[in-house]
């Protein structure tokens, strides 16, 4: 498919989405077309009024019920001030109704491709990075506004010009209006010619932006990293690179974009020309009325010179169907994990999960889960261990459903959980996970992430019991404290119990511990370990751990190995059996007496 047909084709895609706003649209476009109209007609007064001069009485006006020269001027002036009103009111309703349409649909389009994304399942994000997204939600969406903005009137502004002065011409002089016509059709080639050049260009500048801000992004997350290996000059360097491959990209496209204007510049010239000379003869001959050859020499100018602008709409054009692709296809990837709104888990939810027959397979990668069945009674705690990639932590991913299982089902309480609600699952969940996320903005703020709407009883109580609120009354603003991006200003361990104090508010029947105190100091587990003796009574805690130490005291522990269960029993019980489990026992504990007699 050609490029031109590819950007219309998005054109049309985009006037799909703008369907609910098809009466702004039509309004703005009617704004457009009568400004430019009265916009002409200037022009034409022009004409009327040389030809007043010259014949007065024998004038064009006279022939409408106007004798004297002097009663053809005033109406010539009351003419000339109610269309250069006409214009300035139109081009006011203009602007206003695109700049507003430009500002509703973009904003739209952003939220609708964000919330799109927010649904999307966790293999979407895990092959595609937050840069790249960012850039369309953002910098790709501002790109279509721009054009929205200003290139849309445009474009029919010159199509109106196009008809309303042509007809002009042939009402005046067919052959003059042949002539000043002849070069439309090469300007129109060369507009498309530009067009399919400057379409591929434009695609991957948009590219190129992606890059940039997914650079941008991993490295400002990244700073600390950076700096501990001192590769600021490195990663300048290799930003540098990026940042100079955008340039390029943009160097390219606008080599090509501003040669339009050049070509387009003598194609006018010729077009002009010709009503100027031609026109000339026919008037100095008696065959053409002096005040229509001005009419004609005025109209030229504006049917011509407005096409010099073709360059720069179509630079418009060009980055915001670009722009429009990546929007539009981002809010066309299926979404797979399918919502099903309405269906809720029976209440009250006491807990009780299994994994029936479950395999799942990543697409990427190709490991997952064969075959795992699992049964938790609801209250009792499930310890998961093996090795990293055995497939531990998938579990968990089919169980709060960023993906659906292969084959095989999951239930809660007996009910399927692809049979209810996203919010109905995931609401009766709690998630505590290594890689803690803190939102900028306060620790109150983030304790209540999951229930904004409670108290500050609450919320202390939370952090109480997450063993939290010591800590958080020693931080200089209390609960109204600032973390920072990504909870920067605190430790380790103070952002791993404020994710725990955020599950707990939330009080779900079922609570997912995800490695939550691997990356903790020995207090802050001890602390943590605490807090999870207080809250697994009544609730069913699935806990993920490296560290067996933490997991004694669950009611059953799997060993999960290759994506299959390899073990299951209590602690006493895998022990005695002196298998995987036994054996990672005896290297952590041993592991723990060398370091202790060290």
């Amino acid at each position: 498919m050609s490029n031109s047909a590819t950007s219309f084709q998005a054109l049309r895609r985009l006037l799909r989405y703008a369907r609910g706003y098809r009466r702004r649209i039509v309004a703005a476009s009617a704004c457009s077309i009568v400004n430019k109209l009265f916009d002409i007609a200037p022009e034409i007064l022009i004409g009327v009024a040389i030809d007043v001069v010259v014949n007065q009485e024998r004038s064009f006006v006279a022939r409408v019920g106007f004798e004297t020269a002097q009663q053809q001027i005033l109406v010539l002036a009351v003419l000339t001030f109610f269309i250069w009103a006409g214009e300035s009111l139109f081009e006011y309703l203009y602007q206003v109704l695109w700049r507003n349409l430009a500002q509703r649909l973009q904003a739209d389009l952003r939220q609708d491709s964000y919330e799109h994304a927010q649904r999307l399942d966790m293999a979407y994000f895990e092959s595609r990075s937050s840069g790249q997204l960012v850039a369309t939600m953002n910098d790709d969406v501002n790109q279509l506004e721009r054009f929205l903005d200003g290139g849309a009137n445009a474009m029919i502004q010159v199509g109106v010009t196009v008809v309303a002065v042509g007809a002009v011409f042939f009402v005046i002089s067919p052959l003059i209006a042949l002539l000043a016509f002849t070069p439309i059709p090469l300007i129109i080639w060369g507009a498309f010619f530009f067009q399919r050049k400057a379409g591929p260009l434009y695609a991957d500048v948009r590219e190129k932006v992606g890059d940039l801000a997914s650079r941008l992004g991993n490295n400002l997350a990244g700073i600390a990293t950076i700096k501990s290996f001192t590769s600021e000059a490195r990663e300048a360097e290799r930003l540098r690179e990026v940042s100079e491959a955008y340039v390029e990209a943009n160097r390219r496209a606008i080599q090509v974009s501003s040669a339009f204007i050049p070509v387009i510049r003598m194609a006018i010239l010729a077009g002009f020309l010709a009503t100027f000379t031609v026109g000339g003869m026919l008037a100095l001959r008696g065959d053409l009325n002096v005040g229509a050859y001005g009419v004609l020499v005025f109209l030229t100018q504006r049917l011509l010179w407005p096409l010099t602008g073709l360059a720069e709409v179509i630079d418009l054009f060009e980055r915001a169907m670009a722009s429009t692709r990546r929007i539009l296809d981002l809010l066309a990837v299926p979404i797979t994990v399918r919502d099903n709104h309405g269906a809720s888990l029976p209440e009250p939810v006491r807990g009780e999960v299994s994994f029936e027959r479950v395999s799942f397979r990543y697409g990427s990668s190709g490991e997952g889960v064969e075959g795992v069945s699992l049964h938790v009674p609801a209250g009792n705690t499930l310890a998961l261990v093996g090795a990293t990639g055995s497939g531990k932590s998938t579990l968990v991913k089919l169980l709060l459903r960023f993906y659906d299982p292969d084959s095989g089902r999951i239930c809660i309480d007996g009910q399927p959980i692809d049979g209810v609600s996203l919010a109905s699952l995931r609401g009766a969940i709690g998630l505590v996970s290594q890689d803690v996320y803190l939102f900028e903005g306060s620790v109150r703020d983030n304790i209540a992430y999951g229930r904004p709407q409670a108290s500050e009883a609450e919320v202390i109580e939370a952090a109480r019991t997450a063993e939290a609120w010591e800590f958080i009354q020693a931080l200089p603003q209390g609960l109204d404290t600032a973390v920072g991006e990504r909870g920067v200003r605190l430790s380790g361990g103070q952002r791993q119990r404020l994710s725990l104090a955020r599950a707990l508010l939330k009080d779900p029947p079922i609570l997912v511990l995800d490695e939550a105190t691997s990356a903790v100091d020995n207090e802050t587990e001890a602390a943590i370990q605490r807090s999870l003796a207080r809250i697994g009574h009544g609730r069913t805690v699935i806990m993920i751990a490296h560290r067996l130490s933490t997991i004694v005291h669950a009611d059953e522990i799997v060993v999960i190995e290759g994506g299959r269960v390899a073990e299951h029993g209590t602690h006493d019980s895998l022990l005695a059996a002196d298998g995987r489990y036994a054996a990672q026992w005896r290297v952590q504990t041993g592991a723990l007496a060398t370091a202790d007699v060290e």
